[in-house]
């Protein structure tokens, strides 16, 4: 069993190894108390004035209780994010990373504005980790790459894909869970799904490309797609045919 376990880890893309790693790590440090829950929440005074910008990192590897809940993200966490990342992102990490840097940016910047909205302000304050939101947003773009798939849900019913974040979110809602968390996430997702494939699509023009910077730290290897042997991919010249 534990060599089973450590066969899976291993298997995992280096990103989604790293992020899974940091979030449990963190998870089980505040729980057991060896580091205090109140130096990884999302505290923009803090960040502007005290200089703790880690502040703005450490907000989405705590996924607070050890619990059911816990859980079950980190299932959703290992699932997708790696899903994401071998399939669609196979062979672009610095493409991946760029992917969840933006998202973490998107539901940064929405938490900060919507604390200066009158009458929402309140509902904003409460949110103070967005590891739940990442996790959905990951959730969101892979079902939109992958619409069509046939999934189940605790087989009760049957559905495709892309309906997956509003089964998730009516799961969440009967739970007496905050929805406000899943649709943090669907409009981070959202907003990359939109800007990174139908943008692109309508215009011609594509808005986020990955910085040079980024992917400087990333050394992916070249994805290679082998051609068979004595296969032909266009009709025979005259010449050939009268060869004989």
């Amino acid at each position: 069993m534990a060599q089973a376990v450590e066969e899976w880890y291993k298997q995992m893309p280096v990103i989604t190894r790293s992020y899974l790693t940091a979030a449990v790590v963190t998870t089980i440090g505040c729980s057991l108390e060896i580091i205090s829950p109140y130096h990884p929440y999302l505290n923009p005074r803090l960040v502007v004035k005290q200089y703790q910008f880690w502040r703005l990192v450490t907000n989405f590897l705590y996924f607070r209780k050890m619990d059911l809940d816990f859980l079950f993200h980190m299932f959703f966490l290992a699932r997708y994010c790696k899903l994401l990342e071998e399939n669609s992102f196979r062979g672009r990490t610095a493409d991946f990373f760029y992917m969840l840097l933006f998202g973490a940016s998107v539901l940064t910047g929405i938490v900060l504005l919507g604390g200066m909205i009158p009458y929402l302000s309140e509902s904003f304050a409460k949110i103070i980790f967005l590891s739940n939101s990442l996790t959905f947003m990951m959730v969101y773009v892979w079902s939109k790459q992958n619409p069509f798939i046939h999934m189940s849900f605790l087989g009760l019913f049957t559905f495709t894909a892309a309906y997956l974040p509003w089964v998730l979110l009516g799961f969440s809602v009967l739970v007496g869970a905050s929805a406000w968390v899943d649709l943090l996430g669907m409009i981070a997702g959202h907003a990359y799904y939109f800007l990174e494939d139908v943008y692109p699509r309508m215009t011609g023009r594509r808005p986020l490309k990955t910085p040079s910077l980024i992917k400087a730290l990333f050394a992916d290897d070249p994805v290679v797609v082998a051609r068979p042997v004595n296969v032909r991919f266009a009709a025979p010249q005259p010449e050939e045919l009268h060869q004989d």
